[in-house]
């Protein structure tokens, strides 16, 4: 059942916003249970959230946010080798996860982080942008060391928001009141 959150907020919300995080600040987990809990409130929520595995053969895994299925997201260079590189395959998956979100207007686009790939032009950079243009809310995560990058990316336009359950509630909320209103 769809409800708004009982905070107010200020009618001009800007529909894309990125936690902002240094390490240990544990925001690919916030998004995470932030996405899944709107999802499991009624919400249309689409795209992909990273989960820190821990193991030596699989670091970590997108998991589309649709079906639920894992997908690892390095992949391993040699037997010994302690390099790791984005697998394609996990990209492409994320990729037409972030898709489905702006075909269908989801409520809310999650893709896992902006970062390296992305601060090139590479990654989920096209998606992002597609949804940016479309005005089709889209949260994410960047770190403290690619913000100049985030905010060459998005002009500017983005909100930054502290790795806080409470602000991403906010922002949510002033995005569907904007919407809504529109």
């Amino acid at each position: 059942m769809k409800a708004p959150f009982s905070t107010a907020s200020a009618p001009s919300t800007p529909p894309l916003a990125a936690i902002v995080h240094r390490r240990g600040d544990q925001a690919d987990e916030l998004l995470a249970r932030f996405a899944l809990d709107l999802r499991d409130s009624g919400w249309r929520i689409h795209g992909v959230v990273q989960r820190h595995c821990g193991s030596r053969r699989l670091k970590a895994a997108l998991i589309d946010l649709d079906t639920g299925l894992h997908f690892p997201l390095f992949h391993q260079t040699g037997r010994w080798s302690l390099a790791c590189s984005p697998d394609p395959g996990c990209i492409m998956a994320a990729s037409a996860t972030l898709r489905t979100a702006l075909e269908t207007r989801s409520d809310l686009a999650v893709a896992n982080r902006f970062g390296t790939l992305e601060a090139v032009g590479s990654g989920l950079a096209a998606e992002m942008l597609a949804l940016i243009n479309e005005g089709q809310p889209l949260l994410t995560v960047v770190s403290e060391a690619y913000l100049a990058d985030w905010r060459d990316f998005t002009g500017g336009q983005g909100a930054e928001l502290p790795p806080r359950r409470a602000a991403l509630d906010d922002w949510f909320v002033g995005v569907t009141h904007a919407r809504h209103a529109s």
